[in-house]
């Protein structure tokens, strides 16, 4: 399976975070995804993406089998199968949808952030799930998160997804703007669909995972 552009990872996350938190209006309509995509609460980055491009990212996970149009409604509504077409449990596509949702962050603020989604009954508990995700082999798809250098200052180093690609740091600043297009991230990672796009750290020159993920 391919990389995943900026909006369909958003698009995504959106899908998993919902049937948790609003089921009864669950599966979602293109305008609850649209809604869901560019809010302005716990999102990183805040995002602007039309109607039209949200449609055209469900498409696009639809060919990947990690969303699929559920039946009996007259409005199209969607649903994710992100466990079952990447074979992973409920705790690590928590994770990864909130990484996908909020950006990079630490252990403990994954813990809180996924608390909705799962309840971890600690830090540790988390780090185990990333450990996986971060080793896991090649016949599975690869490494799905990665845990980036930790920068000057800070307490803990934070982690990041691989879904979009892999993450090429050379400084963070971690500036956030009140509204972007999907097109124009605040954070930056590997590709935006064709285009490459770098996460920033000052802790390190350049660095990188050397691998990106290959589902198969």
């Amino acid at each position: 399976m391919r990389e995943l552009s900026l909006l369909e990872a958003r698009v995504l996350g959106v899908l998993v975070e919902k049937s948790h938190t609003v089921p009864d209006s669950y599966p979602l309509s293109i305008n609850s995804l649209v809604s869901g995509c560019n809010q302005k609460t716990a999102r990183d980055p805040v995002i602007n993406a039309t109607e039209t491009e949200v449609q055209v990212a469900v498409d696009a996970l639809k060919s990947l089998s990690l969303a699929f149009e559920s039946s009996g409604s007259r409005v199209s509504r969607y649903e994710h199968n992100m466990g079952r077409a990447m074979s992973l449990p409920s705790q690590s596509v928590a994770l990864l949808t909130v990484l996908m949702l909020r950006g990079p962050q630490t252990s403990a603020e994954l813990r809180m952030n996924s608390e909705r989604l799962h309840r971890f009954a600690d830090v540790s508990s988390v780090d185990g799930f990333l450990t996986e995700l971060a080793e896991r082999p090649a016949e599975k798809g690869g490494p799905l998160v990665v845990k980036l250098p930790r920068a000057p200052g800070a307490r803990e180093a934070r982690w990041a997804h691989l879904l979009c690609g892999a993450v090429e740091c050379r400084r963070w600043r971690w500036r956030r703007r009140p509204k972007t297009s999907w097109r124009r991230a605040s954070w930056r990672r590997s590709r935006i669909g064709n285009r490459p796009w770098k996460l920033k750290s000052p802790s390190c020159a350049h660095w990188s995972t050397g691998s990106t993920p290959n589902w198969a």
